[in-house]
């Protein structure tokens, strides 16, 4: 597996490309199928004064699904390894998803999971009246560029909005491909019911799904 170092805003000594080789043996050892493993170092300034932050993200590329992971510090070599052990953990899940279960006790359906919705987390999810005043802009949507322009003593409620294309899966497909990027939840559209949907994180290893109907 080839390895990739890249960097931006920040320089790497040789001494920091000798120990990414030498960490990365954990990373093999799970992902020898993988063709790329790709290591990109960037800095983040504080816009407050503070600390600059060096922020590590990790990729890697094979047959597979991208699995991912991001760690900050203001050591790079620190979130070198706070993001090799976020990758590796989320490489093992899959492997075990992967690997044969004998005789394991059997997992509560997508449909069970979703069917008990919030019960287990402190969320409440959006009214259809303020998802419906966020899309006609009664609720205002900041740009990056808009949100970069306010003052620190302004505190407005910011709604960040974020673009993706469409990705038409199953419910376990998109609760794999959540996994292995790191996230709480991932959005699809259900291959069986055509809808938009969000597959979510709750306790342990159970999944919630929702799912948009039309009115």
């Amino acid at each position: 597996m080839e390895i990739t170092l890249l960097s931006h805003d920040v320089s790497l000594p040789d001494r920091f490309r000798d120990y990414v080789n030498e960490k990365s043996d954990r990373v093999l050892a799970l992902a020898e199928h993988a063709r790329t493993f790709q290591v990109k170092v960037s800095r983040e300034n504080s816009s407050r004064g503070g600390p600059s932050e060096d922020i590590v993200e990790l990729t890697v590329v094979g047959k597979g699904p991208v699995i991912r992971a991001e760690a900050r510090n203001s050591d790079k070599y620190t979130a070198f390894d706070e993001a090799v052990d976020h990758l590796v953990r989320r490489l093992r899940r899959a492997k075990d998803k992967r690997a044969p279960h004998h005789g394991a006790h059997r997992s509560k359906s997508m449909g069970e999971v979703s069917a008990e919705a919030f019960a287990d987390i402190d969320v409440t999810p959006a009214s259809v009246e303020v998802i419906r005043r966020v899309e006609t802009g009664s609720i205002p949507v900041l740009s990056e560029e808009e949100l970069g322009e306010l003052d620190d003593a302004e505190s407005p409620v910011v709604i960040r909005r974020k673009v993706f294309p469409a990705s038409v899966m199953s419910a376990d497909d998109a609760v794999d491909q959540m996994e292995l990027v790191g996230h709480d939840f991932f959005l699809y559209v259900d291959t069986e019911t055509n809808r938009p949907s969000v597959v979510y994180r709750r306790k342990g290893w159970q999944y919630g799904v929702i799912a948009l109907e039309e009115s």
